[in-house]
C-alpha cells in the first residue's frame, strides 16, 4: 500500500483521523488520514494514498476531501459502487465509526475513526485482539509457542470472567493469569473505595498465592503514573524509567526492576446528543504487577495485558451496577414497607358519628410522607380530630409522623390537650439532632357543638357556615418542637348544625402550576364556595379535582392531606 500503515502498538502517537483496514481476512492494519485529498483504489505506483488489492475494485474508487464540515467520502467511479453502513451513496459526510464498503461481502472494509483516542479505547478487547493476532509477532515474523500459550490464559480468564464463580474467586484467578503471562513475583487488584481512595482488594503471589493486603506496599509513583496518564505503565526495567520513578522510596526498598500498573475505568458514557469524553469514565481501580527482575515484554505480552485489565474492568463495572441495583431494590423494598405502615396507621372508612359526619385523604409525594391525620372518639359524645405536617419529606418525616401518633394518643385516654402539645414540644426540642418540626392542629367537638382547639403552627381550617367561607383563626402560633419556651392554649367557639371543617396542609394552598403560580387559600376557598352544600366526600372530590385542574400536569412537589369534618346535631 502507498499510505503507512500502522500496528496497533505504535497508536500511542496519533492524533489526527484514522482509517481501520480491515482485510477480507479479517486482518486489520490501520492507516492516519494525513492529507487531502485521500485517494483510495487498486492502482498504486503513486496513483493512491491507500492502494487495496482486490480486483473487483475500481483502480481509483474513492477519495476523502476535508472541508469545513469536516471529512467528506465521495465515489470517483467504482464499478460496483460505494456504501456507507450498508447504504450505497455518492457522496456522504464521514462520522465516526463509519464502515465504508465496496459492494461485496467478502471484500475490504474501512472504519473512519475521528481520532486515534477512540480506537485505542475499542482495540483494547479480547475479541479485537484475536482478530488482529495477523499482525502481532515475534521476531520470526509468527507467533511462538510461548505467545499461544498466553493467549490461551488469556482465553481461560476471560471464560472465568464471565462465569458464575464467586467474583473475588474469579479476580483471583484472572490475577494469577497476569502473572504467569509477565513472569511477575507479584500482583494486585487495587480498587477505588467510596472516599476515592485506593485501597488493595486481592493479592496473589507467584504460584497463585494469596497475600495479605495490609502487607502489601505497591508503587504509588507508577500507580499515580497510570491514573493522571490514564494509560498503562509498563516498565521492563526500572533502571532505566523516568527518574521519579526509579527513585521512588517502595521501589528502592522493595528492589523492584519491572513494575506494570494499568488503570481500569468503566465504559465511556454516550449521551443523545455527543460521545461523552473519556475523562468523563469513572476510574474503578488499577491492575498492579511488579518484579524483582528485569522483564522482556512482546508486543503480543502488552496487547494480552490490556485485553486482560479491559475484561477485568468490564467485569468490576458489571458486578458494582448489580450491587448498586441490589441496594436500590433493597431500599424500594424497604420504603414500600413504611409507606404500607403509614397508610396502614392512617383512619380507613372513617366513620359517621352521631354528631359530625368525617372524611379524609392523603396523597404523599413521594413513597413515604410528612403528613398525618387521625380522628378517635374520646367519650361517646366527644369526638377529636387532627391534622399535622412535619417538616420535611421522605422516610425521616414518615418516622416522626408515626412517633406523633403515639404520643398524641394520650389526647384518647383522657389526657388534657394542652398539657400533651407542651410535652410534645419539649421532647422534640430536647432532641433537637432530630432537626424537625411539626405544625399541628387538633380539634375536640362535643355532641353540644361545644368545639375547642387547638393550634401549633398549622395553616387555620376553613370554616364553611351558611354558604360562606372564613378563616377559623388569623393569629398565629408556634410549632411544636421549635422552641422550647412555647406556650399552647385552647380556644373555644360554638359550632351550629351544617357547620363544615376544611382541614388541610400547606401541600394543598402551595400546589404550582407550570409558571409556578400557587393555588392559595383564596383558590381552595373559591373551589369550596360553589359546592359547600355538598355531601363531604363529593366536595372532598371537587376539591381535588380543582387543585389537579390548576397545576395543569405539574408534577406535585409536597404532601396534599384534606380533612373535612361537618357537625350535626343528633
Amino acid at each position: 500500500m502507498m499510505s503507512q500503515l500502522v500496528a496497533m502498538n505504535n497508536l500511542e502517537s496519533l492524533t489526527e483521523p484514522v482509517l481501520e483496514v480491515i482485510a477480507p481476512d479479517q486482518t486489520r492494519q490501520r492507516a492516519p488520514l494525513t492529507h487531502s485529498p485521500y485517494l483510495i483504489g487498486r492502482s498504486g505506483a503513486g496513483d493512491n494514498s491507500l492502494q487495496l488489492f482486490d480486483a473487483r475494485i475500481s483502480r481509483r474508487c474513492a477519495m476523502i476531501v476535508t472541508g469545513e464540515d469536516g471529512y467528506r467520502l465521495e465515489d470517483c467511479g467504482n464499478r460496483h459502487g460505494l456504501f456507507v453502513n450498508g447504504v450505497k451513496v455518492d457522496q456522504k459526510r464521514l462520522e465516526d465509526g463509519d464502515i465504508i464498503g465496496f459492494g461485496f461481502d467478502d471484500c475490504y472494509r474501512i472504519v473512519f475513526h475521528c481520532d486515534a483516542s477512540t480506537l485505542r479505547q475499542s482495540s483494547n478487547s479480547v475479541a479485537d485482539l484475536l482478530t488482529r493476532l495477523g499482525a502481532i509477532s515475534d521476531a520470526t515474523g509468527s507467533i511462538s509457542s510461548t505467545g499461544l500459550s498466553r493467549l490461551n490464559l488469556l482465553l481461560q480468564a476471560t471464560s472465568l470472567l464471565h462465569s458464575q464463580l464467586p467474583l473475588d474467586s474469579v479476580l483471583s484467578t484472572m490475577l494469577d493469569h497476569a502473572i504467569a503471562i509477565t513472569h511477575a513475583d507479584r500482583g494486585l487488584l487495587l480498587e477505588r473505595d467510596n472516599e476515592g481512595k485506593m485501597r488493595v482488594r486481592l493479592a496473589r503471589s507467584i504460584g497463585a498465592e494469596s497475600l495479605p493486603p495490609e502487607t502489601i506496599n505497591p508503587s504509588q509513583t507508577a500507580v499515580n503514573q497510570a491514573i493522571s496518564r490514564q494509560a498503562g505503565v509498563i516498565t521492563e526495567d526500572v533502571n532505566l524509567a523516568e527518574l521519579d520513578l526509579k527513585a521512588a522510596d517502595s521501589v528502592v526498598v522493595q528492589n523492584l526492576r519491572a513494575v506494570v500498573a494499568i488503570p481500569l475505568y468503566t465504559r465511556p458514557q454516550v449521551d443523545s446528543e455527543q460521545p461523552a469524553p473519556s475523562d468523563r469514565r469513572e476510574l474503578l481501580g488499577v491492575l498492579y504487577l511488579d518484579s524483582q527482575r528485569i522483564a522482556a515484554f512482546t508486543a503480543l505480552d502488552r496487547q494480552i495485558l490490556e485485553a486482560l485489565a479491559a475484561e477485568a474492568a468490564s467485569i468490576l463495572e458489571n458486578a458494582r451496577l448489580v450491587a448498586r441495583e441490589r441496594e436500590r431494590q433493597r431500599l424500594e423494598q424497604e420504603l414500600t414497607i413504611a409507606r404500607e405502615i403509614q397508610q396502614a396507621m392512617l383512619p380507613h372508612g372513617l366513620r359517621d358519628f352521631p354528631h359530625l359526619a368525617v372524611t379524609g385523604v392523603h396523597f404523599p409525594c413521594s413513597e413515604v410522607g410528612g403528613d398525618y391525620f387521625d380522628v378517635f372518639p374520646v367519650s361517646e359524645d366527644r369526638v377529636v380530630f387532627l391534622i399535622a405536617d412535619v417538616a420535611g419529606k421522605g422516610l425521616g418525616a414518615a418516622l416522626l409522623t408515626t412517633m406523633l401518633q403515639g404520643a398524641l394518643s394520650g389526647i384518647a385516654m383522657g389526657a388534657d390537650p394542652v398539657h400533651v402539645f407542651r410535652q410534645l414540644n419539649l421532647l422534640l426540642c430536647r432532641h433537637r439532632e432530630v432537626g424537625r418540626h411539626v405544625t399541628l392542629f387538633v380539634g375536640l367537638l362535643d355532641s353540644n357543638g361545644a368545639f375547642e382547639f387547638i393550634k401549633a403552627g398549622h395553616p387555620s381550617p376553613l370554616l364553611v357556615r351558611g354558604g360562606q367561607v372564613s378563616e377559623l383563626y388569623m393569629d398565629g402560633s408556634l410549632p411544636v418542637g421549635l422552641l422550647p419556651q412555647a406556650d399552647y392554649i385552647a380556644g373555644r367557639m360554638q359550632f351550629e348544625p351544617e357547620d363544615t371543617l376544611i382541614l388541610f396542609t400547606d401541600g394543598v394552598t402551595e400546589a404550582q402550576d407550570p409558571d409556578r403560580n400557587l393555588f392559595e387559600v383564596e383558590g381552595l376557598k373559591d373551589a369550596i364556595a360553589c359546592c359547600h352544600a355538598m355531601p363531604l366526600d363529593k366536595l372532598q372530590q371537587d376539591i381535588l379535582q380543582s387543585v389537579q385542574k390548576f397545576t395543569r400536569g405539574a408534577s406535585q412537589s409536597d404532601d396534599i392531606t384534606l380533612l373535612l369534618v361537618r357537625y350535626r346535631r343528633p
